[in-house]
C-alpha cells in the first residue's frame, strides 16, 4: 500500500507478488479526496514513475484510511504521520516501528502489543492510551503526554522520556534499562517497572519472562517469583530476602553479591550462574534446587547449603534430573 506525502511515494510498497505493487494515491486536499487505485503497477513502470514524481498537495491519511490499510495487511513502519489524529482508534499490534508520529493525537487509542520501536513520538498526545505489552524500545518520547497511559509489560529499554508527562501512568512490569532516559525527578525505581535498582518488594512476578534483564541492585524483598524466567539476567547486588523463587530459572544469571537470605529456593535452576559473593543464610528450603556448574560459590556458602536436611538435599529435580546434593558436588 502506498500513501503519498506531498504527492510522492514515501513509505509503503506492499508487494502483490514478486513484480507487482498496489498503489493508493491521494491527489486532493478535499474532505473526500478521490482515491485512484493502480493494480499490477510494476515498480519501474511509467505509471509508478508518474506517481512518484507528482507534485500533488500533501495529505495526512484519515483514521479510516489507516484502518483500511492495516486490514489489507500493510505495514506502517517508517511512516511519516506527523500530526496525525488517531485518537480512540483500535491499533492492536500495529507496526509503527521507525515511524514519525510527532505532535500527533493518539489519546485513548488501543496500541496493545504494538511495535513502536525506534519511532519518533515527540510531543505526542498519548493520554489514556493502552500500550500494554507494546515495544517502545529506543523510541523518542521527548515531551510526550502519557498521563494515565497503560504501559504495563511494555518495553522501555533505551527509550527517551525526557520532559514526558507520566502522571498516573501505569508502568507495572514494564522493562527499562540503564539507557532509558526518564523525566527529571521521576521516581521510576518505585514505579513498578523492572530494571536496574527497581523496588519490587512484594511484587507478583510469578512466571514473569525476564530473560537477560538488567536488574542490578534490584530489591525483591518478599517478592513472588515462582516459575519466573531470569535466565542470563544481570542480578548483581540484587536482594531476594524472603522471596519465593520456587521453580524459577536463574540459569547463567549474573548473581554476584546477590542475597537470598530467608528465600524459598525449591527446584530453582542455578546451573552455570555466577554466585561470587552470594549469600544463602537461613534459606527456607533448597529441595530440588540445582547448583550444577555454578561459578564463585564460596566454600562457606557451599557448606551452609550442604547442612540442610537430608530430605531436601536428596530431592530430585525433575527438570535437570539430579538431586540437590549431586549438583553441589559438581
Amino acid at each position: 500500500m502506498i500513501y503519498l506525502d506531498s504527492g510522492r511515494v514515501i513509505n509503503y510498497l506492499t508487494k502483490k507478488n514478486d513484480r507487482d505493487l498496489i498503489a493508493i494515491v491521494l491527489l486532493s486536499e478535499k474532505k473526500d479526496p478521490k482515491i485512484y487505485q493502480i493494480n499490477s503497477c510494476h515498480r519501474y513502470s511509467k505509471e509508478c514513475n508518474m506517481i512518484a514524481n507528482s507534485d500533488s498537495p500533501a495529505l495526512i491519511p484519515s483514521p479510516a484510511e489507516i484502518s483500511k490499510a492495516l486490514q489489507a495487511g500493510s505495514s506502517l513502519a517508517g511512516a511519516n504521520l506527523q500530526g496525525i489524529d488517531l485518537s480512540g482508534v483500535d491499533l492492536y499490534q500495529v507496526n509503527f516501528s521507525g515511524a514519525n508520529l510527532s505532535q500527533g493525537n493518539l489519546s485513548k487509542a488501543i496500541l496493545t502489543r504494538a511495535n513502536l520501536s525506534g519511532a519518533i513520538l515527540q510531543n505526542i498526545n498519548l493520554s489514556g492510551v493502552d500500550l500494554r505489552g507494546a515495544d517502545l524500545s529506543n523510541t523518542d518520547l521527548t515531551g510526550a503526554n502519557l498521563q494515565g497511559a497503560y504501559l504495563n509489560r511494555g518495553d522501555l529499554q533505551g527509550a527517551n522520556l525526557k520532559g514526558a508527562n507520566l502522571t498516573d501512568a501505569k508502568l507495572q512490569l514494564s522493562r527499562y534499562d540503564s539507557y532509558t532516559i526518564w523525566p527529571e525527578d521521576y521516581p521510576y525505581k518505585s514505579s513498578g517497572g523492572v530494571g536496574p535498582g527497581a523496588s519490587l518488594n512484594g511484587a507478583f512476578l510469578n512466571t514473569a519472562h525476564l530473560r537477560g534483564a538488567d536488574l542490578q541492585k534490584a530489591n525483591f524483598l518478599g517478592a513472588y517469583l515462582s516459575g519466573a524466567d531470569l535466565t542470563g539476567a544481570n542480578l548483581a547486588g540484587a536482594s531476594f530476602s524472603g522471596a519465593n523463587l520456587r521453580r524459577a530459572f536463574l540459569t547463567g544469571a549474573y548473581l554476584q553479591n546477590a542475597r537470598f537470605n530467608g528465600a524459598e529456593l525449591q527446584d530453582v535452576d542455578f546451573r552455570a550462574a555466577d554466585l561470587t559473593g552470594a549469600e544463602f543464610n537461613n534459606i527456607q528450603s533448597i529441595a530440588g534446587a540445582d547448583f550444577g556448574q555454578v561459578m564463585g560459590l564460596s566454600e562457606e556458602m557451599r557448606g551452609i547449603l550442604l547442612g540442610h536436611p537430608m530430605m531436601e538435599l536428596d530431592t530430585f529435580n525433575s527438570f535437570t534430573r539430579r538431586t540437590t546434593r549431586e549438583s553441589l558436588s559438581c
